[in-house]
């Protein structure tokens, strides 16, 4: 089965052709549209076994990305095959569609309204979801889509975990309630994790850091998942990009008095205007925060520290919660590539066994442990890969 994976963010849109069996994954093409909205985007294409195609155009919004990598995969010179009949389903990431939709589904009528409605909940990822969905099955309609939830790994979680001190009544009538992101991601990082150091999750307690534009952590105890950052939406939680994580609400509240602001447009800070970007007033890019304060800027070394101190509280209080901690894990794009920023969060756990050694931390590349031969408790950074997931939940829906 030719699964094609779409997995639409915040402002890009990762993408692989994968050839599934059941005992053979093969990737046929691969690439990502990057910088969506931006003035200059970038498109990236590879068929494997070719040179890398790269383009920077004006990609408006991800309809309009989509439409290019579909182009791109049936282009007569560099296409990875000649229509889109090669295609036999179409797995997508999706966010958040409430209490129901929390697993791998086929894409039907319900399930659009429902990603519609919960629009709100996600405003970064729901609308270019849908946009995602809408452009495959008007290009393939008879193609069968499948979409794969991102909160799934995390609908277990004990019901004092997940429940708000809010009136009780406003879950009951709304679904206000926490429920993780991310989680198709911990799926991949917790079982590569697995395969690399040859543990039994069930007997673990790992916390995986997911650090990428959009920031989770997880606690998994014993091959559950007991605990996340994100919330009823993924802007709780840890510092991210654009995104506050967690503050008093009342602040919330105190600026939409301040600054007479409406509920979209306090959504619109909270989302967009927060975060690295709101504390460094450098950029949502890490690696610019991080250039900005070698170079003695006070606001992104100040957004560096924040966002360090955050995940090290996470860690120790999901450290508490699960008793120990038996593996810290990093991944995505500042997990994997940042070494100031795993150094930053290390620094001081020693007391649960967490000691980096700085020359493997400085010169790691690709995958493998940061944490010194003799330390209690391994940290690890993997290589997250979420297509496969998602290629596989999507050949289990289309297969059954």
């Amino acid at each position: 089965m030719r699964i094609l994976v779409i997995n639409c963010g915040g402002t890009s849109i990762k993408y692989q052709v994968i050839s599934w069996q059941p005992d053979c994954q093969n990737i046929e093409a691969k690439g990502a549209v990057e910088n969506i909205g931006a003035p200059h985007s970038v498109i990236k294409y590879q068929v494997t076994g070719r040179p890398m195609y790269t383009s920077e155009v004006r990609v408006s919004d991800h309809e309009a990305g989509l439409r290019q990598v579909l182009k791109l995969l049936i282009d007569p010179e560099i296409g990875a095959f000649k229509d889109y009949g090669a295609i036999d389903a179409v797995g997508h990431r999706v966010v958040q569609a409430g209490e129901k939709f929390r697993g791998s589904f086929p894409i039907n009528a319900e399930l659009m309204a429902a990603l519609y409605r919960h629009i709100e909940l996600a405003p970064l990822h729901n609308p270019a979801n849908i946009k995602g969905i809408e452009a495959c099955r008007k290009l393939m309609p008879n193609v069968p889509q499948v979409a794969v939830f991102d909160n799934a790994f995390h609908k277990d979680i004990p019901d004092y975990v997940y429940i708000y001190a809010l009136p009780y009544e406003y879950y009951e009538k709304y679904g206000i309630r926490r429920y993780g992101f991310h989680g198709i991601s911990f799926q991949y990082m917790t079982e590569r994790a697995a395969t690399l150091l040859n543990f039994d999750l069930t007997q673990k307690r790992v916390v995986s850091l997911m650090l990428g534009s959009g920031t989770t952590i997880n606690a998994l105890a014993y091959g559950r998942s007991l605990d996340v950052s994100t919330g009823l939406s993924p802007t709780e939680g840890l510092i991210q990009s654009t995104r506050a994580g967690d503050l008093d609400p009342a602040a919330i509240t105190y600026i939409m008095r301040k600054e007479r602001l409406t509920p979209d447009q306090m959504d619109h800070v909270l989302n967009r205007q927060s975060g690295w970007l709101g504390i460094s007033g450098v950029s949502n890019d890490l690696r610019l925060i991080e250039a900005e304060a070698n170079r003695g800027n006070y606001r992104a070394r100040l957004a560096l520290d924040a966002f360090a101190y955050r995940v090290k509280k996470y860690i120790g209080a999901y450290a508490a919660a699960m008793g120990g901690i038996d593996l810290l894990l990093f991944a995505g794009g500042a997990g994997e590539n940042s070494a100031v920023i795993r150094a930053k969060i290390c620094a001081g756990l020693e007391f649960l066994g967490i000691s980096l050694d700085p020359e493997l931390n400085q010169n790691l590349r690709g995958e493998g442990l940061v944490s010194k031969v003799e330390a209690r408790t391994p940290v690890l950074v993997v290589n997250t890969n979420e297509e496969m997931v998602i290629a596989h939940e999507t050949y289990a829906v289309v297969s059954s």
